[in-house]
């Protein structure tokens, strides 16, 4: 087993817990992790954009000359993509960009990344965190003490919570490069794109049920 040391909201030294090797303690698969990445990027993706076809356009209705006789190349529309203010040529339409990855997959992807950045030490666990009210500068103190934030360094931040917390999460949002996410809601990609993540020990719970079938996390 692993431990990792568990520090209060001051930086002090309150304890150590044990981390599932099955979890904390994989090697790392550039492989997994880049499909999964890739597949949660294609997934948010809205797929909106158009462009208008030579049959969208408005006007070109009548042909610009007649066919023959003027000495100029033959046309039947404005709209023709080889005109100004004509339509495009196989330009981009609407279309669904998401795909299916194996659920194991997936859940294997987020044990890794755990374990890349366990191995990195880029993992901090604090025993509980709990606002009275919703105050960015008490989040901000909270991480300044934890060494994790700092005015002339910019860091991205996860905070994994348990279970949602209002006062936390209404403190942390106009943080730049601060997030939070609930243990059941997180994923290889938000675990990757932080320079951080801040644990509770509720949260490294939640997270050991990644190994099991009994508290599925992770359907991203």
């Amino acid at each position: 087993m692993l431990e990792i040391e568990i520090k209060d909201i001051n930086n002090n030294a309150v304890g150590k817990l044990e981390l599932p090797e099955e979890i904390f303690g994989l090697e790392q698969r550039k492989d997994i992790l880049h499909a999964v990445v890739v597949n949660y990027l294609a997934n948010q993706r809205q797929g909106t954009h158009a462009t208008k076809t030579r049959g969208l356009v408005r006007g070109g209705g009548k042909k610009p000359w007649k066919q023959k006789h003027t000495g100029r190349a033959r046309h039947g529309s404005s709209r023709s993509p080889l005109w100004r203010g004509g339509g495009t040529t196989f330009g981009p339409q609407p279309r669904d960009y998401s795909y299916k990855v194996n659920k194991k997959l997936r859940r294997l992807a987020l044990r890794t990344a755990l374990s890349v950045k366990f191995a990195s030490n880029e993992i901090v666990v604090v025993d509980d965190l709990n606002l009275d009210r919703p105050k960015s500068s008490d989040i901000i103190k909270i991480l300044g003490n934890l060494n994790l934030h700092q005015r002339n360094r910019y860091n991205k931040i996860l905070i994994v919570m348990p279970e949602k917390n209002d006062n936390v999460v209404l403190s942390a949002r106009n943080i730049v490069g601060v997030d939070v996410v609930r243990a059941m809601d997180l994923n290889t990609y938000d675990v990757l794109n932080h320079d951080m993540v801040l644990m509770t020990s509720g949260s490294i719970t939640a997270v050991k049920g990644l190994n099991g079938d009994e508290r599925p996390v992770l359907d991203n």
